[in-house]
């Protein structure tokens, strides 16, 4: 929209020039006109001379005389028409001239001078008539068209400023109204007509919905991607965040609730037994299950916090009803354990809030909550008050929890033995059936492993842990007499860099010469480059023994294989993220190729993980694997 000032100055040069078009034309129209009277004017002077000729023929005999004849000739010319010059002249000098003193401002538009001979007397007449009333005519038009021009600018300015201000307000209407048809698109009077109908503006609209309605696609879908799980399509814990902040709000109708903390314990394993799809599946079930068991709570909020932990926000519930909810969890998750054949669902932690607890704090006592109920029976919750608190001299219940349990486990010697095998690829390929520990409560309910492994680690258990392990196996393999086949038994970072354990092993591997040939130690290739050394000196030591070594996990880390060179494993066994899918993936076929290849002229045999179908069995042996491990080849067994 243009200012005022803009407007004026817009019309004034607009005006300016139609008035100098006009001006121009006029003056060049005034000059013609004029010099075609003057020049018209001779045959009038002719006449004139003719007539005055008879009285003055007698009057020619000197120059005194000349001068009155022209005198005379000059007054009845004069009488005549109205000259702004006119002289008479013989061909010696100038006898009469007259000029008039008229300055008239369009003196320029006058013609030259014109001269004419008299037929009859002896003279020349130059002359130029008198315009000056013409000329005032066209300079009093001009003056008129002049005043005009500038009351035009001004009311057409004003009358421009007007319009603009209203064809405006109507485009901003119309604008309005379209871009308010894209935001509340269920409108009633999204469908009424236009207030103005220009077709560059509707097209100029039309471009404007169609750049928002984009702008507001591409912010929706920004805004799931921020806000809910793609896989669950729950919301995630960004709005977790934002729902529990505007509970916490003073006009909130929340004043209380119950937040429950849902641990998906077996999703570790399954990603690493049967492959990321599923775990996947695992983690839908469960999501379809807290779903379903919400149906008779719609306040009742439901958020996928991270990769294995949900939260459900029961509002203005009370830890009695919701420890009531916590039981229809339990007994759904039960069905779904024996529906899936797992050791375990989850593990639910709950504690009650109001407007004064704060997220972390929350968090923190529902986390506590569930790692007491993993101690307890299976698939079972725990509900954290404000009195359990009171009652220690630290937070961490659930960390006492754990180490009670797992001390009670390594006392009690609670633990069972799976065998999973590892199919060779070929009739001289040598492989092994891999031990998988699980671990029992007092109650014989199994613990889930990878929350108890987690925590053995966390409390520094895990070297007693490997202990109880090793030696219940070596235990088995004496008692059942298995000297036929080989086992492996997967050993952690931190006991191969414990003095006292190395120490141990050796004369534990030592005192039983017919078993150790048939163990097969697994270490995990980040395990072994956390430090080298040891790792080098523990692989030395169980060949003496005439073990042998596995490094599985491979292909995570950055190892070289001239580190393998030198270390001398007997085995390395893949990655599952190489092994998965691998029929359809031609860059891990190329990888696995060029690694047993590489491997293979170093003595190493290769082994494959995950193996869950097959076409990825069938690809892998074509890649020439030495064997393959996965539930399409084998389930974990009884030992």
């Amino acid at each position: 929209m243009f200012k005022f000032s803009k407007l004026l100055l817009k019309n004034t040069l607009i005006a300016l020039v139609f008035y100098g078009v006009i001006s121009s034309i006029s003056l060049l129209l005034l000059k013609s006109t004029l010099a075609e009277q003057n020049n018209n004017h001779a045959s009038t002077i002719g006449t004139l001379v003719d007539q005055a000729s008879f009285n003055i023929a007698s009057q020619k005999e000197t120059l005194e005389d000349e001068k009155a004849i022209a005198k005379q000739l000059l007054n009845t010319l004069k009488k005549a028409s109205k000259y702004q010059y006119i002289a008479i002249k013989n061909k010696a000098s100038n006898l009469q001239v007259y000029k008039s003193n008229n300055n008239a401002l369009l003196s320029f538009t006058y013609p030259e001078n014109n001269n004419i001979s008299t037929g009859k007397l002896p003279y020349t007449i130059e002359y130029t008539l008198d315009f000056t009333s013409e000329t005032i005519l066209i300079e009093r038009v001009l003056t008129v068209l002049a005043l005009l021009s500038v009351i035009f600018i001004f009311l057409a300015t004003w009358f421009n400023y007007r319009l603009q201000a209203v064809v405006f307000n109507m485009i901003s209407s119309q604008i309005k109204h379209d871009l308010d048809a894209i935001n509340h698109p269920n409108a009633e009077d999204n469908d009424a007509n236009s207030y103005i109908d220009i077709p560059a503006l509707k097209e100029g609209i039309a471009e404007i919905k169609e750049i928002m309605s984009e702008q507001l696609r591409s912010s929706t879908h920004l805004e799931i991607e921020a806000y809910v799980d793609s896989l669950t399509e729950l919301e995630n814990r960004n709005r977790f965040v934002q729902v529990y902040e505007k509970y916490l709000e003073e006009d909130s109708a929340v004043t209380f609730g119950v937040l429950i903390i849902i641990r998906c314990s077996e999703l570790q394993t399954i990603n690493q037994v049967h492959g990321y799809k599923e775990g996947d599946d695992y983690i839908i079930q469960v999501s379809e299950r807290l779903k379903k068991s919400l149906i008779k709570r719609p306040r009742g909020k439901l958020f996928r916090l991270n990769s294995s932990d949900f939260a459900i926000i029961l509002p203005n519930e009370k830890i009695k009803q919701a420890e009531e909810f916590a039981d229809e969890l339990t007994m759904s998750f039960n069905e779904y354990q024996q529906l899936a054949d797992l050791d375990s669902v989850a593990f639910s932690g709950l504690v009650f809030f109001d407007k004064t607890k704060p997220l972390g704090e929350l968090l923190a006592l529902a986390d506590t909550g569930v790692s007491v109920a993993q101690t307890k029976s299976t698939n079972s919750w725990y509900t954290v008050k404000d009195v359990d608190i009171l009652h220690t001299s630290t937070a961490n219940t659930g960390n006492q929890n754990w180490r009670q349990e797992i001390d009670s486990v390594l006392e009690g010697k609670r633990i069972s033995l799976l065998l999973q095998p590892i199919q060779p690829s070929g009739r001289n390929s040598k492989v092994y059936g891999e031990v998988l520990a699980r671990f029992l409560n007092s109650s014989e309910d199994m613990l889930p492993t990878a929350s108890f492994i987690a925590m053995a680690e966390k409390l520094d258990k895990i070297v007693e842990v490997d202990r109880l392990i090793i030696e219940t196996a070596i235990s088995e393999i004496t008692s059942k007499n298995i000297v036929d086949q080989s086992f492996g038994i997967n050993i952690s970072a931190r006991s191969i860099s414990d003095e006292h354990f190395m120490i141990w092993l050796e004369r534990k591997l030592l005192r039983e010469p017919s078993v150790a040939p048939r163990l097969v130690f697994e270490i995990t290739e980040f395990g072994l480059q956390q430090n080298i050394k040891t790792g080098k000196r523990l692989i030395e030591m169980l060949h003496r023994v005439g073990a042998r070594v596995t490094v599985e996990r491979f292909g995570v880390g950055l190892t070289s294989f001239k580190f393998f060179r030198d270390l001398t494993p007997d085995y390395i066994k893949m990655d599952s993220s190489y092994t998965r899918d691998i029929d359809d993936d031609k860059n891990n076929q190329y990888f696995l190729r060029l690694m047993v290849d590489l491997a293979h002229r170093l003595g190493i045999n290769v082994l494959a993980e995950s193996v869950e179908t097959q076409e990825e069995k069938h690809t892998l042996e074509k890649l020439f694997i030495d064997g393959c491990q996965g539930f399409y080849v084998g389930k974990p067994a009884p030992f």
